[in-house]
């Protein structure tokens, strides 16, 4: 059995993760869900998405469609409360450097199987005119962020979500400024193995969130699980960047 929640999972707040997990697997348990005692922080994530022993995990909405639409069961939308996203869903920020008047076209970006660090960002690109050239693959949000704090890159679209940790615990967050925002999108959603009922799993889920104490909750920020319809998710398919890794 393996269980994961990795999206949002820091070191600051690996500690609330677990309480948060701890809910939900007993909530789980009540509802004669087998489920492991901790979360792994091992195995890659995208490792993690078809394996036949997932309890709990978390994808992105870009590689759900992409390729686990029929691979995994869809259990509900994560909602962090965003101004100005609807229900279960979450949104991008274009951020340069905070010096940078007119910044140029080099784009960071994350992952090419991001909908955050990547499609939300060249669509955004794309309904605004502007063309822009993805320079570099980081591997991360936070190393987009660094990519454009130190001139690697002019810009970078971050899941807001993630902003702000990175506001609050990276050491380069005030070299950089927020130009705009994406448009909205189905948020992290949680998942299970093929095949289940996502009933039990979306009722421990609401359950942990509902009865999560206050500083973790505080922490993490989490504030209910959203079942969206399927067309939500049906969004294009963005091109492959023509970009290698850094």
């Amino acid at each position: 059995m393996i269980a994961a929640l990795p999206m949002y999972d820091r070191p600051e707040n690996a500690a609330a993760h677990d309480t948060f997990w701890q809910l939900v697997r007993d909530g789980l348990r009540a509802r004669g869900i087998e489920a492991p005692d901790a979360l792994d922080r091992e195995t890659p994530y995208d490792e993690t998405w078809a394996r036949p022993d997932l309890v709990l995990g978390q994808i992105c909405n870009l590689p759900w469609r992409a390729g686990f639409r029929d691979r995994v069961t869809l259990v509900g939308a994560s909602d962090y409360g965003l101004p100005g996203a609807g229900p279960g869903e979450y949104y991008s920020l274009i951020v340069a450097r905070a010096d940078d008047a007119a910044p140029g076209l080099r784009f960071a970006l994350n992952d090419p199987l991001s909908n955050s660090g990547w499609d939300a960002g060249q669509t955004w690109a794309r309904r605004n005119g502007v063309a822009i050239d993805p320079t570099l693959v980081t591997g991360s949000h936070a190393e987009s962020l660094r990519a454009v704090a130190e001139g690697h890159a002019d810009l970078a679209a971050i899941d807001a979500i993630t902003w702000r940790m990175l506001q609050r615990w990276h050491p380069l967050a005030g070299r950089v400024r927020v130009l705009d925002r994406t448009a909205a999108s189905p948020g992290q959603s949680f998942i299970t193995r093929a095949g289940q009922d996502p009933a039990p799993y979306r009722e421990a889920i609401a359950e942990a969130i509902a009865t999560l104490p206050r500083p973790e909750s505080d922490l993490l920020g989490l504030r209910r699980i959203v079942v969206l319809p399927l067309s939500a998710y049906d969004l294009p398919l963005p091109p492959v960047p023509n970009v290698t890794a850094r």
